[in-house]
């Protein structure tokens, strides 16, 4: 998801491909968007972009006509300056192409006066993103945390007895009302940086801090930060006093993403090896993940904090893709794979005939325990003992004749 430093990148970016090109025309609505369109026509006009925290502001500035006709000019003097300001979502960002490499999801565009005309378009692939028409910034977000940071940090400091910070504080770093421009990414290298686990009591993590930064810049949206100037910062001497400030790595951190170019947005800019080693905890192998309250993934090393969901799950790993010999079907792994049926043919007698043997065994064991049936012995006696009787009465009857 875009973040802060996505977004202030984004309005670079309209900033510089647009500079002194003249639009002109109705602005067009893809037919899928479910975003309101923009009333705005106008035979020449300017565009510029501005930020702040998650938000990024396109100004539609009509052109004052030196020739035309008389009622052009009239209707181009009728055309209002308008602000369309924008919500990336998980997925949104601004291309500036020829008409015919439109891209496949451009849901705004603003076309160029020249012949044949370019196009400014925001795309959005989700469709999560959106866009408001004569809008401001929301009333409901916080100062920015770069270019206003004075009043993002009055803003934290004197609200700290609220209810949003009775939460953990991985959680209150993604409350745009207190810290605008703050995701999931930089809450998991702010956190890293301090070594503060990420379900601490957010109010205990900010207590003692001060709405001034006595070490830290003071940066407002007229100022650009250089990155020689942030890693002097960084080598402060005065480690101690810096290093517990949640606030200041707030301010910092994202800044550095600006030098570097942000996670994956440039359009014109593909290899983000810089920002994949930048990263320390995020994403990065070795390092712990956990589910939020608000099913957030949080990345984090250590001990999660006292406030870590009871039932907390890591997010299922992804399923291992295919590999190209996977779908090999040489005769090697016609070979291979007979060998292997055999393999476990043969397994499976194995597996019967031992699952036969304690069958027969406990048989003839039971049949050595109990040993002869005691009531057939019986039986064969008697029958003994009745053919013997006849015999027995004739050797009695001799015997009384004899007396």
């Amino acid at each position: 998801m875009p973040e802060g430093p996505e977004l202030h990148l984004a309005s670079l970016y309209v900033n510089r491909m647009c500079h002194g090109v003249v639009f002109a025309g109705a602005v067009i609505k893809s037919e899928v968007s479910k975003s309101p369109d923009v009333p705005f026509t106008c035979p020449a006009y300017r565009i510029s972009a501005t930020s702040r925290g998650k938000e990024v502001k396109l100004t539609l500035t009509p052109m004052k006509s030196d020739g035309g006709s008389k009622r052009s000019i009239k209707d181009a003097e009728a055309v209002q300056p308008m602000d369309v300001v924008f919500r990336f979502g998980m997925s949104g960002y601004f291309r500036f192409t020829a008409e015919d490499e439109l891209p496949k999801h451009a849901h705004l565009r603003f076309y160029t006066k020249e012949k044949p005309s370019r196009v400014l378009s925001f795309v959005d692939a989700r469709r999560f993103g959106s866009w408001q028409p004569g809008g401001s910034w929301q009333p409901e977000r916080g100062p920015c945390i770069m270019f206003e940071y004075k009043s993002f940090r009055e803003n934290v400091v004197s609200h700290l007895s609220d209810r949003a910070f009775d939460r953990p504080i991985c959680e209150v770093l993604l409350n745009q009302k207190y810290f605008n421009g703050i995701g999931n990414y930089l809450r998991a290298e702010i956190l890293y940086r301090l070594s503060v686990p990420p379900f601490a009591p957010a109010r205990a993590v900010l207590e003692g801090l001060e709405p001034d930064d006595v070490f830290g810049m003071q940066t407002d949206d007229k100022v650009k930060v250089k990155s020689s100037t942030l890693q002097t910062v960084k080598r402060e001497k005065n480690v101690k006093a810096e290093a517990g400030d949640l606030l200041r790595l707030c301010h910092t951190v994202p800044l550095e993403v600006v030098s570097m170019g942000g996670k994956g947005y440039d359009p014109e800019k593909r290899d983000y090896s810089d920002f994949e080693a930048w990263l320390q905890c995020y994403y990065v192998d070795g390092m712990k993940s956990i589910r939020d309250h608000n099913g957030r993934t949080m990345w984090f090393k250590g001990d999660p904090g006292p406030m870590a969901p009871k039932d907390g799950k890591s997010p299922k790993a992804k399923k291992r893709a295919k590999k190209a010999d996977d779908h090999d079907y040489t005769h090697k792994t016609k070979v291979a794979r007979k060998r292997s049926t055999s393999t476990a043919t043969k397994k499976e007698i194995k597996q019967e005939a031992v699952s036969k043997t304690p069958k027969r065994e406990r048989a003839v064991r039971s049949r050595r325990i109990k040993g002869p049936d005691v009531n057939s012995s019986r039986k064969s006696r008697r029958a003994e003992e009745a053919e013997a009787e006849p015999l027995r009465r004739s050797t009695r009857a001799r015997r009384n004749k004899a007396q």
